[in-house]
């Protein structure tokens, strides 16, 4: 029997991975789209602290393995040292509105597909297809033009990487490694905090769940790519969860699968479908949803056109950038994340003013 590579043991951790994020999302509810709305609309923090809590998880985890020295974070593409400000502003905010017209970021259309919502398998093509457009077709184009314009080379600066430990360090003259535990012990002991201060949200075990679950695969992902995708010859690019761009390239997938590698993100995707498929069909929750009316297909794909084209742009969504970006402490994420909420509000606003004029004026109190 043939060895078997290191692509594929990747892929198969991946989907393994994504079975259990794909179960766990289905059963706990969890989406950071809703979390927002809960937010804005009720003024209930309780899905909005389990994304801080998976935030939390996956820095805490995914800091370990850089400090231990088994990933190099500065290989991903969260730490280069070209600062794309624009693109995780305009693609944050896109992404984030987007997500509002559709009901659900990227990684709730996976699982809601999953369990069988038809709006969300309309809504995964037309992503991955503007994903795919805006990382190799004709958006492309638009989104190269406005890298070279914008983006800010952090070389000349004298910084190695968009790292928050090495910006600080590089203004206070301490070592980087020193900064790093500093900003780690800082932002965990913070999102901790505020995350269990909440007697509602510590007698919520499912939200716990979910925002545990969600920050420990991320940091498995890097593990899995970094450490179990470690090739001295060909290794996995190292990477871990975000739900944009690998449902354009699983689209690819599907259609070239005879000359096409699988990936760890493509793993991921097919195992969060079958992870909800199956906790869906063990609770009874399976079922078939459709469009309501031509109005409500319309904006589900207008949304899922913003967030294909916005989660390119921003480098990631609610949970590529949310999740796993500030995870790697960069500073790009926390544009993009900061982006992708106020998109999100902006979007929940317009819904209830019906138009961008009345949630303008909602939003910035002038209504």
């Amino acid at each position: 029997m043939d060895e078997i590579s290191v692509n594929t043991l990747v892929a198969i951790c991946a989907f393994g991975l994504g079975i259990v994020l794909g179960a766990v999302a289905q059963r706990t509810n969890f989406c950071t789209m809703g979390a927002i709305s809960d937010v804005v609309l009720m003024g209930d923090w309780n899905r909005f602290r389990a994304w801080l809590l998976a935030i939390a998880v996956a820095v805490v985890g995914t800091q370990a393995l850089q400090l231990s020295g088994l990933i190099d974070l500065s290989k991903s593409i969260y730490l280069t040292t070209n600062l794309g400000w624009a693109g995780a502003i305009l693609g944050g905010l896109m992404f984030g509105f987007g997500m509002t017209l559709t009901g659900g970021c990227g990684n709730r259309t996976v699982v809601r597909l999953g369990a069988g919502n038809l709006k969300s398998l309309v809504v995964f093509m037309v992503m991955g297809i503007f994903a795919y457009m805006t990382l190799r077709g004709l958006i492309a184009l638009a989104r190269i033009a406005l890298e070279r314009s914008t983006n800010l080379d952090l070389k000349p600066l004298g910084l190695k990487s968009q790292a928050i430990p090495d910006l600080l360090a590089r203004l206070t003259g301490a070592p980087s490694e020193t900064m790093r535990w500093i900003i780690l012990a800082v932002v965990a002991a913070g999102l901790f905090c505020v995350c269990l201060k909440s007697r509602s949200f510590r007698s919520s075990p499912r939200n716990i769940l979910a925002g545990v679950v969600f920050g420990m695969v991320a940091a498995l992902g890097w593990y899995v790519t970094g450490v179990v995708g470690f090739d001295e010859f060909e290794p996995v690019r190292l990477e871990s969860l975000t739900f944009v761009a690998p449902v354009g390239q699983s689209l690819q997938y599907l259609m070239t699968f005879t000359g096409a590698k699988i990936s760890f993100g493509i793993a991921i995707i097919g195992g969060v479908i079958l992870g909800s498929f199956g906790a869906a069909k063990a609770s009874g929750s399976f079922s078939i949803e459709v469009f309501t009316d031509a109005a409500d297909m319309i904006r589900h794909l207008v949304g899922a056109a913003l967030m294909g084209t916005g989660g390119v742009l921003a480098l990631g969504c609610t949970i590529g950038q949310g999740i796993t970006g500030n995870s790697t402490l960069s500073v790009g994420s926390l544009l993009a994340f900061a982006s992708i909420v106020a998109g999100c509000v902006l979007g929940l606003k317009y819904l209830e003013a019906g138009g961008l004029g009345g949630a303008f004026k909602v939003v910035f109190g002038r209504a």
